[in-house]
């Protein structure tokens, strides 16, 4: 066996040329798979952490109609007690309450529907990046009479800017219509401009004195990990009946179902890219085979039965992908890693990326566990194209073979 080995080891290299072309051939279909899975998931992975980050958290909690409609009336049953535990709770990293109503937004260039967010700044601030995105003015600090932060998007489409007057009519609990008068304090910027261009903070306190009561609509909680989102839902769910708890994945389903195809979207194209890989090991071997048809004949002729050409035909090709894997695997490993590091500008697409919920720069990711499953389905479909080869040398007929050309 050891001489078989060293016998294929030395026919790989016979034709350099060959066997190098076959060798970069599998290298750059790897970089490639694996550059693409790591741009996909770096999207996919910042999407969810920009929505995470800046309205969706871990976990909330709401009263059980609330979502349906965003009725003012539907306020938390239990929302001091909840409150009260999740301080103590081990899971909780951070939670905050909120007083949420719909309304419109309006200045005198024009008017959207937009949505308050009542918060406690302080709260607020270790729970979501917007008192960090500010990109003008400051976080509830200067005014005091009715301060409010509102989104890039927004402030262009109504022409605000600090200290500017915004006007935001609603629909109280008792069906009146009422208007608060507010003033600008600072602009934000997130990844997502459809989420700037429709939300809009201000301080709890001051939302719940024009409602005239102590209210909250919701409570959002990040835990220490996103892991650890469904066990304290079920640890809510025991405790607290009276309200429907929910975490990020059904609150946006659309983000708990991309994060759970991605896997298997990533698993399929890495196949196609590694069964088109397959084609060109088979056609190479099979031509190498052919070429040196006389050859094998000749060692049949003097004794090496055809299970021993048909391994060494096999240890050709497994060694070919043998250099190759690795070499594929570092170049994309430190690529991938670069990027993650450094990002990659897409600013020529801005817009659209904004749309989507992605920032301008975009970072590679690919878990390592993704490395090892990719580098074993390579080495599984190498070892599955040398067995066509391998069984095309076993054709040959000794006596036919020596006379080829």
């Amino acid at each position: 066996m050891k001489t078989l080995i060293k016998i294929a080891w030395r026919n790989v290299w016979r034709n350099k040329l060959r066997s190098l072309t076959v060798i970069t051939s599998i290298v750059l279909g790897l970089w490639a798979g694996f550059f693409t899975m790591a741009l996909t998931l770096g999207l996919n992975e910042q999407r969810m952490d920009s929505a995470v980050k800046s309205y969706l958290s871990h976990v909330q909690v709401h009263h059980p109609s609330f979502l349906e409609n965003y009725n003012i009336k539907d306020v938390l049953n239990e929302s001091e007690d909840i409150f009260s535990s999740l301080k103590e709770n081990p899971l909780v990293k951070a939670a905050a309450q909120r007083t949420i109503i719909a309304g419109m937004g309006s200045t005198a260039h024009g008017s959207l529907g937009i949505q308050v967010l009542g918060i406690d700044p302080e709260e607020e601030k270790n729970l979501t990046a917007i008192s960090a995105s500010l990109v003008k003015g400051t976080y509830f600090s200067e005014i005091k009479s009715k301060p409010a932060i509102i989104g890039q998007a927004l402030a262009d489409k109504l022409k605000l800017d600090v200290k500017k007057k915004l006007y935001i009519t609603f629909v109280d609990k008792d069906g009146n219509q009422q208007k608060i008068k507010l003033k600008v304090e600072g602009i934000y910027k997130t990844a997502s401009s459809i989420f700037d261009g429709a939300n809009i903070y201000m301080k709890r306190e001051d939302l719940n004195k024009i409602l005239g009561s102590e209210v909250a609509h919701e409570i959002a909680i990040i835990c220490h990990s996103i892991d650890q989102a469904d066990v304290l839902k079920a640890e809510l769910l025991e405790k607290f009946k009276k309200d429907k708890v929910e975490t990020w994945s059904e609150i946006a389903p659309e983000l708990g179902y991309a994060d759970e195809m991605m896997s298997l979207f990533i698993y399929i194209f890495m196949g196609i890219i590694l069964l088109a890989l397959s084609f060109g090991i088979i056609n190479t071997m099979l031509m190498a085979v052919l070429e040196r048809k006389r050859e094998l004949g000749m060692l049949m002729s003097v004794g090496m039965n055809k299970s021993r050409v048909f391994l060494m035909i096999m240890f050709e090709t497994i060694f070919i992908s043998a250099i190759a894997t690795p070499i594929g695997i570092a170049l994309s490993y430190w690529i991938i890693v670069y990027f993650g590091e450094h990002g990659i500008d897409l600013s020529i697409v801005g817009k659209g990326l904004e749309n989507f919920g992605v920032g301008h720069r975009v970072y590679t990711y690919l878990p390592v566990s993704l490395y090892f499953n990719i580098s074993l389905m390579t080495l599984i479909i190498t070892f599955i194209s040398s067995l066509f080869p391998a069984r095309r040398a076993l054709k040959l007929e000794p006596a036919e073979a020596v006379r080829a050309l």
